[in-house]
């Protein structure tokens, strides 16, 4: 599948900020499965500097410094991208949880991708016992590693409620998980801790998922603002796979990756510093539409 992609962020302050410095992740790149055909980034006012970069993870990095008054910073992005749906080959063996977390506890792999760096607790990941214990109930002895990751999927979708200004950026997995409310955020978070709590490996992804769906089929939740979800390490043979706790599904070629890392601190869209008085306030659009 091909898309078109259309995403405007508008910081809007209450003063003129005089100087401000931000690293933006709002760029895609190639990955598996995801080829990036063509992209821009444009700023609004222009930047009196700016470069380009990456992470350690592979994502794109855009530094910018505004020296000029400005109440308002508008970020334009547009790109054309092509997804592959998502598939195992036949024949693959797909392994249980167990050999799954015994192959990670052993790999000496330390690229950037390794399962090893999604292993262990993160800025806003812990390893919360009472999570932990709800996501063991999906991982019984011997059940295969997507059967179960399938399982935790659904039921973290059945058991959470999906409510946009319940939490904030910056609630951890044990605030959303005793609420059992939050947003694509705090279901990806809280998938993460507890798969990272059974000693499984697993990665947050925020993204895009496509706008519109064919006729009959229903919206999924996410859909024109920026998405997030999980990437799940399935054992050498299979690699990483995608799962989508809001949608209750295994991410495939509806949902278009723009940054990953090992919670939402590491692809956050607009980092930085500024010098102003009083709020902000930060709208986003987003628009991703199939190529006929």
């Amino acid at each position: 599948m091909i898309y078109d992609i259309r995403q405007v962020t508008e910081c809007t302050y209450a003063t003129p900020v005089t100087n401000a410095h931000h690293v933006l992740r709002q760029t895609p790149v190639n990955r598996p499965g995801q080829r990036v055909q063509v992209s821009s980034l444009q700023v609004e006012p222009a930047p009196v500097s700016r470069r380009e970069g990456q992470d350690f993870f592979g994502n794109r990095l855009t530094w910018i410094a505004l020296e000029e008054a400005h109440d308002t910073l508008t970020v334009r992005v547009s790109a054309r991208i092509a997804v592959d749906a998502f598939a195992i080959q036949p024949g693959t063996s797909v392994p249980s949880w167990e050999a799954v977390q015994e192959e990670v506890f052993a790999s000496a792999d330390i690229d950037p991708m390794a399962p090893a760096h999604f292993l262990f607790p993160s800025r806003m990941v812990s390893l919360d016992p009472e999570i932990r214990d709800y996501a063991r109930q999906s991982f019984p002895p011997g059940r295969s590693i997507l059967d179960a990751a399938t399982d935790l999927t659904h039921r973290i979708k059945t058991d959470m409620t999906y409510e946009i200004g319940a939490t904030t950026v910056r609630t951890t997995p044990p605030m959303s998980f005793a609420l059992r409310r939050g947003v694509c955020q705090d279901f990806a978070h809280i998938m993460i801790a507890g798969l990272r709590g059974l000693g499984l490996s697993a990665a947050y992804v925020s993204g895009y998922l496509r706008t519109t769906r064919p006729p009959g089929a229903a919206r999924l939740q996410g859909a024109d603002a920026m998405h997030a979800w999980v990437l799940v390490w399935c054992g050498a043979e299979i690699g990483w796979v995608g799962f989508d706790p809001t949608n209750d599904m295994i991410a495939s070629d509806e949902h278009i990756v723009l940054a990953i890392g090992r919670d939402y601190t590491d692809v956050a869209p607009m980092d930085g510093v500024i010098v102003v008085s009083g709020g902000q306030q930060i709208d986003v659009s987003v628009n991703v539409v199939p190529l006929s």
